[in-house]
């Protein structure tokens, strides 16, 4: 049987196509524009236009299961629930649902199709990571090389950072387990840091002052937006990042539906500190 990677080219999907080819499994990626590293096969797939949504099960009829990364945008059941819906009627049995570890089921966004997938009877994991270790090396990437400071609001809060590299094994167990958990999981790294210590981390490996920058609500949302992030999933990340001075994201840690990673903070900067450097 055959595995569907929709998002297959992404910061998770990636990996998980590395871990499953290396386990010998047969694969499919669904890319916005039908390409993929070699010797991994892709077909075009394109949330834009339902068109595609066939395409998949038209290369290989075999596709039992889902990996589901879904578009940025507020309605996700809307644009999502067509593609579930013909997924199952081609024979898919099982969906691993990429979330987020603030995203409840029946929530906006993403919590949505969460509710819709457990409704309906299929087997399903989603996985809820909490704040992604690689948005060091993306979202603040040029700040930190440039201006030597990454920016927040959450103030004190902590967070355990998780690697795209252990979300990524997360998934694949889902995927390939003999029997699947039919429940949600929060992914959580095995270390917590605010803003400010991970500043002082930066500082400490990189050799040279990085400072954490306090944004207001307002300030934060319209750099989100200035990264390309829609009006509305701003002011979303935004007040998620704010409720982690409250605690949320700590209070992840170690419950008895939290898988932890290995992949520290620490580790990810030491072995990427040149991106940082001029």
């Amino acid at each position: 049987m055959t595995t569907l990677l929709v998002g297959g080219t992404g910061k998770t999907g990636s990996l998980l196509a590395k871990l499953i080819h290396t386990a010998g499994h047969t694969f499919l990626i669904a890319s916005r524009l039908g390409v993929a590293p070699e010797p991994f096969k892709a077909i075009k797939f394109d949330w834009t236009d339902s068109a595609t949504f066939e395409n998949p099960f038209k290369a290989d009829p075999n596709i039992d299961r889902v990996y589901l990364i879904t578009p940025s945008v507020t309605e996700v059941l809307t644009i999502v629930k067509p593609f579930v819906d013909l997924a199952i009627s081609k024979g898919v049995k099982r969906f691993v649902l990429l979330s987020g570890s603030q995203t409840e089921p029946g929530s906006p966004f993403i919590g949505k199709l969460h509710e819709y997938i457990v409704q309906l009877g299929v087997d399903y994991t989603v996985l809820r990571p909490t704040w992604f270790i690689e948005n060091f090396g993306t979202m603040f990437y040029h700040s930190i090389r440039e201006n030597n400071e990454i920016f927040s609001v959450t103030q004190s809060g902590r967070i355990p950072f998780i690697g795209a590299d252990d979300i990524a094994k997360a998934a694949f167990d889902a995927l390939f387990s003999e029997k699947s958990p039919n429940k949600d999981y929060y992914l959580a790294g095995p270390g917590l840091y605010s803003y400010d210590e991970v500043a002082a981390l930066l500082s400490d490996v990189l050799g040279r002052k990085i400072t954490h920058k306090h944004l207001t609500n307002e300030e934060e949302q319209a750099l989100f937006q200035s990264f390309g992030v829609s009006k509305e999933h701003a002011a979303m990340l935004t007040g998620r990042e704010a409720r982690i001075d409250d605690g949320v994201e700590e209070a992840i840690v170690g419950t008895n539906k939290t898988i932890t990673g290995t992949r520290t903070l620490r580790q990810f900067v030491e072995d990427n500190k040149q991106m940082w450097i001029k």
